[in-house]
């Protein structure tokens, strides 16, 4: 019988006591906030990484390629080195100009120049110079120097900059 009476002077377990001085609520907005913020900075990231690059002019695109030719100037021979400066030229004049350069002969674009011309006068000397130089290495075989390939150079990019050559 002792056993009974001790028995009944036990209480149940009380239940845990809640001290979080937040309540629920508060912690899972805070959740949802959170969430969404960084929902937000991913969206953001995406859609920055997703902007178009601006388009490079064909100005600068001619001037790269034309440095880029130019440091190669010492491995190409004067005739490989005047039809890949001959090209890039003619595809800048083709882009920036809407001209039909490169389906054109030297003489039947100058000759269209004569007539209308986009360029002042300083240019279209300079571009008769050039594509008269250029000729003269791809079709007669004139035996160029590096020196050539180098004022080829020179009067390729002062055109493609607008400036006036400066003389010799």
């Amino acid at each position: 019988m002792n056993f009974f009476l001790a028995t009944a002077d036990i209480h149940e377990i009380a239940p845990p006591v809640d001290y979080s001085l937040v309540p629920p609520w508060v912690v899972y907005a805070a959740i949802a906030l959170g969430l969404a913020i960084l929902g937000m900075i991913a969206w953001w990231i995406r859609k920055r990484a997703r902007r178009p690059k601006p388009a490079r002019s064909p100005r600068d695109r001619a001037l790269e390629q034309l440095e880029t030719i130019g440091s190669e100037m010492e491995m190409l021979t004067p005739y490989q080195f005047s039809i890949a400066v001959s090209g890039i030229l003619r595809s800048y004049v083709t882009e920036q100009y809407q001209l039909p350069v490169t389906r054109q002969t030297s003489f039947e674009f100058l000759g269209m120049l004569a007539k209308s011309s986009p360029f002042s006068a300083d240019e279209t000397s300079l571009l008769e110079d050039f594509l008269e130089g250029c000729d003269l290495i791809k079709f007669a075989r004139y035996d160029a120097t590096p020196a050539d390939s180098r004022r080829l150079l020179e009067e390729a990019i002062q055109f493609v900059k607008g400036a006036k050559l400066e003389p010799a």
